[in-house]
């Protein structure tokens, strides 16, 4: 791996926000003049994309297209990364990503993740790596296939982050029930061996409500973390977006 600094993005489960603060991150590096790539082992749900532009999942609004989530990390970027630079495994069904895999009679090989990481790395100042799901979530696994080896070792979306060895951002909702699930996730991250470097709660309103203020409060003090906001996000306009700063990490070289 790469000497780059690099910064892994991962949240409480799905569609908390994680490839907006991904591209946040990417954005605010490259304003400052870094070489910026990005990095997703595999997008899936891309069925869930019609050319006809869907309801954006971030701003609510059925005008505005939310890109794939690829390609929002490169624009966010400024990156010229192709799919396949950025995203080693691209699906169509929105499932975890093993599933998919296997519905397309693939097996992600975690070598291949590793190596277009790497190659992402050594071709940038920074690497900013945006993981699936949560951390549990398994990228390899035969669960649930009857013609499957269960006795293969599963290779958790953690495994991966591990490996690549930056510090970790968590995302999380702001609201009611975050405290448990983002508590759960740092445990699991501390217990992998994970450096976690922040958590990030998004969408933060302009007029966070006691409930949310008292989440971002206990989730620092239980957590033991540094807890950081993000508001909703015009992503047709990234000009408009606020910084949002993380502390990166390096990968030693070998």
């Amino acid at each position: 791996m790469s000497a780059a600094s690099g910064i892994f993005v991962t949240g409480t489960g799905t569609e908390v926000g994680k490839t907006v603060v991904a591209a946040a991150i990417a954005h605010t590096l490259a304003t400052e003049g870094q070489k910026v790539a990005v990095f997703k082992p595999a997008v899936t749900g891309l069925d869930e994309q019609p050319a006809g532009g869907p309801i954006c999942r971030v701003t609510g609004d059925i005008s505005a297209h939310r890109p794939p989530d690829h390609e929002l990390l490169r624009l966010a970027a400024g990156s010229r990364q192709g799919d396949g630079e950025i995203a080693p495994y691209r699906y169509g069904p929105p499932a975890s990503p093993h599933l998919a895999a296997a519905m397309v009679g693939e097996e992600i090989e975690p070598e291949r993740l590793l190596e277009a990481a790497g190659t992402a790395a050594a071709e940038a100042d920074a690497l900013v790596c945006e993981g699936v799901g949560g951390l549990l979530v398994p990228l390899v696994g035969r669960f649930g296939n009857p013609t499957g080896d269960k006795s293969a070792p599963p290779y958790l979306v953690r495994d991966l982050a591990v490996d690549l060895g930056y510090p970790l951002v968590v995302v999380a909702s702001p609201g009611l029930g975050t405290i448990n699930h983002t508590l759960l996730t740092l445990e699991s991250a501390r217990a992998g061996g994970l450096d976690v470097a922040a958590v990030v709660l998004t969408p933060w309103p302009q007029q966070p409500t006691e409930i949310e203020r008292s989440n971002l409060e206990t989730i620092a003090t239980l957590g033991e973390v540094v807890v950081q906001t993000l508001p909703l996000l015009d992503l047709s306009d990234p000009v408009t977006w606020p910084p949002l700063e993380v502390p990166m990490g390096r990968f030693p070289t070998p």
